[in-house]
């Protein structure tokens, strides 16, 4: 009988720890406390990750360094256009459009030349690249006026040729050539020291991009002509070879003679 009332004693005892609401809630509670405060964190966090990888809230992000480096970027941009358009890191702007344009027209224009000049039946002129350079001739003028003392002076020194240097700047041919006597050293004809020119078509003002070199030529050994240039027989002087910064230098002084009085004929002595 204590048997029995002990079993069941036991019994109860057993279904009170099992089934009493509140031992059961207490046990169910902080058993999942803890799962409920690790569930709930890592909720937040895939919560909080959801939220940040929205649309909206990466638009936002993206849109705040941008906000914060606009100042920046448009005080850059102030300080190269008031630097020249220079970078900071000091490297040249690249070849203007223009530049690039005037090279190509150049370039057609000479060798267009080159041909029309090879095709000349009466080799009044013929044409030699200086180093191989387009933009640098040397001219061979084979022929003047054959009643002229200058064609005699060719005839008797043996001169086949009077020898020329055209240099073509950039804006050719919207800018004249550059053009000098090289050889032989003459006198009179409108040669001057270096072997400048007298020419007023060799100058801007009185420049047209329809004059060939041809052209050009022909008009030179009309002048030498007119002004009764002839072959140098001095011994001393014909020794000193025509330079071109001399040259250059003659050209630029007679340009603003003329352009102070006018291109009119002046003296055979004074070019």
């Amino acid at each position: 009988m204590a048997t029995l009332l002990r079993k069941i004693g036991l019994i109860r005892l057993h279904d009170r720890d099992t089934e009493d609401p509140k031992h059961h809630h207490q046990g169910s509670f902080k058993g999942t406390k803890g799962n409920q405060k690790n569930n709930m964190k890592h909720c937040n966090t895939s919560s909080e990750s959801n939220i940040l990888n929205t649309p909206e809230i990466k638009a936002k992000r993206s849109e705040q360094p941008s906000k914060d480096t606009s100042g920046k970027q448009g005080k850059d941009v102030k300080e190269k256009q008031a630097g020249g358009g220079k970078s900071s890191g000091g490297s040249l702007p690249p070849l203007a459009p223009h530049r690039q344009h005037c090279t190509q027209v150049r370039t057609r224009r000479l060798m267009k030349e080159l041909q029309e000049i090879k095709r000349l039946g009466d080799n009044f002129i013929t044409v030699e690249l200086a180093d191989d350079n387009l933009f640098d001739w040397n001219v061979k003028l084979h022929q003047v006026d054959k009643d002229s003392a200058l064609w005699q002076d060719m005839k008797e020194t043996n001169t086949e040729f009077i020898l020329l240097n055209v240099s073509f700047p950039d804006n050719f041919p919207f800018s004249p050539p550059f053009m000098r006597v090289l050889t032989p050293r003459l006198e009179n004809g409108y040669v001057l020291d270096g072997g400048a020119i007298c020419m007023e078509l060799l100058t801007p003002r009185g420049w047209s991009s329809a004059y060939t070199v041809e052209a050009v030529m022909r008009q030179f050994a009309a002048s030498l002509v007119k002004g009764q240039g002839r072959i140098c027989r001095k011994a001393g002087k014909c020794k000193k070879a025509f330079s071109r910064k001399e040259a250059e230098a003659t050209f630029k002084s007679l340009v603003k003679t003329h352009e102070k009085y006018g291109w009119v004929s002046p003296p055979v002595s004074d070019g």
